[in-house]
């Protein structure tokens, strides 16, 4: 199917005419009914409004915690939400979505949801949205004092955002960059940028009726070393590709690298830089806010060892201005946690955050080369973007990961080059062992390999792909750098 993408507002007759083809992917898109969701979102109080919150936290300098969450019988996961407001002191709530959902599987996740309601325990490792229906999802966000956004992992999310979006929750995850990459391997990202315009696009309407929806990029892509400069500029792009169908509220976001200067400078420059080129591109109307993820790799199977992840995550978030951070459990090691667990992450990460409250790491010189050298990263790859969409993000986009100008390690989808190669330098820092066809400056690429050695000198070893199979798997064995 031949898609002629461009990073132009979808007209309302094109869009209207593929919603009525949506709307019937699963009977459930039957309860969707614009002007009654609408009226509902202006009935939601402001105090729970993704946007009003982040915001709020925006200008008082402050650093939300939001934990990850879901589960498939829904009195179970209002318990489970509410549980973490109350015990886990969580600014802000997820709704993570079952894996079924996020392939557009309704029928098995319907044969899931079944079982889970005949056990009376969930056999889905999520809430399947689609499946509920408007409702339900209702009844999600009505129940817990605090705003509630949907996190999923879908490259077609469509009818997952009619109906959430219906069902009165007022942030939404992802990107059709961000979930295509890193989660899938035979999605075309024509085919994915497309389909999440459709997203963007619909949460436009609710913009131009009044009711402002979060929109969130999902930074850390494959969440294992992934370089500043990729990370961010994805970020970028799909703000871009958002505003341009009328997205007013964009948070974007980064995972934990572990070096904490760098991980300061990226949050910074991933700020700096959206603002930036939203403005360039004629979107001078958006407010954008950060997330941080904390650490997306492998953790310690000991608890205590893993709370000191958690923290120095936290610290990070904090340290960076973040807006918000997004929390992990100290059963990360062992699969999906319990609601105690994911509260106990929750409240250390709180602890450290209030105690940092106010104090800031971007006036050190390290810091501010940090932040300099991913700036002026970015600004390479983000030209080369421009250039090959001839002006045009969303055909730069797809062009640029044909040729390799953006590429994130360890991807799945073969749309993705995969000859970028990062790994540590000796303070921890991610660096890039190979560039592959990333165009950056040769001062730069000198910048990388000369860290990477000054490395591979003081362990009197190669710099080799070795450096990157040990660093993999370091914080789990409890360390950031896995020297020899």
């Amino acid at each position: 199917m031949h898609i002629d993408l461009k990073n132009q507002r979808l007209p309302d007759d094109v869009f209207h005419k593929t919603r009525e083809d949506v709307l019937t992917h699963w009977p459930t898109g039957s309860g969707v009914n614009f002007d009654e969701a609408v009226a509902y979102q202006q009935a939601i109080s402001g105090d729970k409004r993704f946007s009003n919150k982040l915001a709020f936290a925006k200008e008082n300098y402050l650093t939300l915690t939001q934990p990850r969450g879901g589960v498939a019988v829904v009195d179970e996961h209002i318990k489970l939400l509410q549980y973490l407001e109350d015990e886990g002191e969580a600014d802000l709530l997820p709704t993570t979505i079952d894996s079924y959902t996020r392939h557009n599987r309704y029928k098995e996740a319907q044969l899931g949801l079944e079982e889970s309601l005949q056990s009376k325990r969930s056999m889905l490792n999520g809430f399947p949205a689609v499946n509920y229906g408007v409702e339900m999802c209702r009844r999600v966000t009505s129940e817990t004092r605090s705003p509630v956004q949907v996190r999923h992992g879908t490259p077609d999310a469509r009818l997952l955002a009619e109906i959430t979006i219906a069902g009165g929750f007022t942030s939404f995850e992802g990107g059709g960059i961000s979930y295509n990459i890193p989660y899938a391997k035979n999605h075309t990202l024509e085919k994915t940028i497309s389909d999440w315009q459709y997203v963007d696009r619909l949460i436009g309407l609710y913009e131009e009726a009044g009711i402002r929806i979060n929109r969130e990029p999902f930074g850390p892509l494959t969440g294992t070393l992934v370089p500043p400069c990729i990370s961010n500029a994805v970020g970028v792009i799909e703000s871009i590709l958002a505003a341009a169908q009328g997205c007013k509220d964009i948070t974007v976001g980064y995972g934990q690298c572990g070096n904490l200067v760098q991980d300061v400078a990226a949050v910074k420059s991933l700020e700096k830089s959206t603002n930036y080129y939203l403005k360039k591109y004629g979107y001078n109307d958006c407010l954008v806010t950060t997330v941080f993820h904390q650490w997306m790799g492998g953790f310690p199977a000991d608890e205590s060892k893993a709370f000191g992840v958690i923290s120095m995550g936290a610290a990070a978030a904090s340290l960076a201005g973040a807006t918000k951070v997004i929390v992990k459990s100290p059963h990360e090691a062992s699969g999906i946690p319990t609601m105690q667990a994911n509260a106990a992450g929750l409240k250390a990460t709180r602890q450290v955050v209030s105690m940092l409250s106010g104090q800031h790491l971007l006036s050190t010189s390290k810091t501010n080369r940090e932040y300099d050298i991913i700036m002026e990263e970015i600004e390479c790859i983000m030209n080369a973007v421009d250039e090959l969409g001839g002006g045009d993000i969303a055909l730069g986009a797809v062009r640029a990961f044909e040729a390799g100008v953006i590429d994130v390690p360890f991807a799945p989808s073969k749309y993705n080059a995969g000859k970028l190669l990062p790994a540590r330098d000796m303070d921890g820092a991610v660096r890039l062992l190979s560039t592959g066809n990333v165009p950056l400056r040769h001062s730069l690429r000198d910048f990388h390999r000369d860290k990477l050695e000054e490395r591979a000198r003081s362990e009197n070893r190669d710099v080799s792909f070795n450096m990157v199979i040990d660093d993999i798997y370091a914080i789990g064995n409890g360390y950031l750098v896995a020297r020899r």
